[in-house]
């Protein structure tokens, strides 16, 4: 694989010499600062409203401030919910679907890019098609299959229709097709490589930042949904937005309770961010540049 390095690293020194140092006024850092402040307050208000007390959350002048009820309001979250195996079940469907779409993804994605084959547009514009259909049509045939397989109340009925996305194939496809230079596929093949050699040296490490980014979007859709798992799964055997709907439940519901039982769902999609943020940062600029 002589060439395909020496063709990598002429790569690397293009894409580095056609970068240029770009800095912002004043004007655009208070601009960037107050959508910060924006982002940033929900996340803050939920903190907040977990900390008070639910009269407080109703009274006229609600507090701005953390009050002292934030531990309490979790362990009162904590029971009146499956909070522990409601994270745990999220973890496990997040972590597989997650994995499942990025790998088939990028496989997909990497064929419709730069292999020729008979029916390629085709089988592309039929991929991108089924995003227009709305999800809510399959319910019924989807949760048909589910009962036959015997996966209803099951975590298998949650991951498997998720293991491949269309829209993770059009992602990818689209991020390969300008980060991925032909000469590298070439030097790859002169040297003798298969098909899934050249995949597995030449084209996952291009696409990396494209697939920080497509797991970062995965897992937050999969952790954040509701409408399937609720179908699929009982309160016995939750996800964590199942397991919130049963909090605060009663003739006035507790906000705060529901709002500390959602900063508890919310804390491991903040940790995956913070881990992949360099990495999604540089897929976005790099998806952004044509090579």
């Amino acid at each position: 694989m002589a060439s395909t390095t020496i063709a990598l690293k002429q790569t690397g020194r293009k894409a580095a010499g056609r970068r240029s140092p770009l800095h912002g006024g004043p004007l655009a850092y208070a601009v960037l600062g107050f959508a910060t402040l924006l982002f940033v307050f929900p996340f803050y208000w939920t903190l907040v409203a977990a900390s008070r007390s639910n009269s407080e959350l109703s009274s006229a002048t609600p507090a701005l401030t953390p009050g002292p009820n934030l531990f309490h309001n979790i362990g009162a979250a904590l029971e009146q919910a499956a909070i522990g195996t409601a994270l745990l079940n999220s973890l496990i469907v997040s972590v597989a679907v997650t994995v499942g779409v990025v790998l088939s993804s990028t496989l997909a994605g990497f064929a419709f890019a730069k292999l020729r084959f008979r029916g390629r547009g085709l089988l592309l514009a039929i991929t991108v098609g089924t995003m227009m259909i709305p999800p809510q049509l399959g319910v019924i045939p989807l949760f048909m299959v589910i009962v036959k397989l015997d996966l209803q109340n099951k975590l298998p009925s949650v991951i498997l229709p998720s293991l491949v996305s269309a829209f993770g194939v059009f992602f990818m496809r689209q991020f390969l097709v300008q980060a991925l230079p032909d000469e590298l596929i070439e030097a790859g093949r002169m040297d003798g490589a298969s098909a899934l050699r050249i995949f597995r040296s030449i084209v996952l490490p291009v696409a990396r930042p494209g697939m920080a980014v497509l797991a970062m979007l995965t897992f937050m859709a999969t952790w954040n949904d509701f409408f399937w798992p609720v179908v699929a799964l009982s309160s016995q055997n939750p996800t964590v937005q199942v397991a919130l709907k049963s909090l605060g439940q009663g003739y006035v519901p507790d906000q705060s309770i529901v709002m500390a039982g959602t900063l508890i769902g919310t804390l491991p999609v903040l940790l995956v961010f913070a881990l992949l943020g360099r990495q999604i940062v540089g897929g976005i600029m790099q998806g952004a540049v044509k090579g």
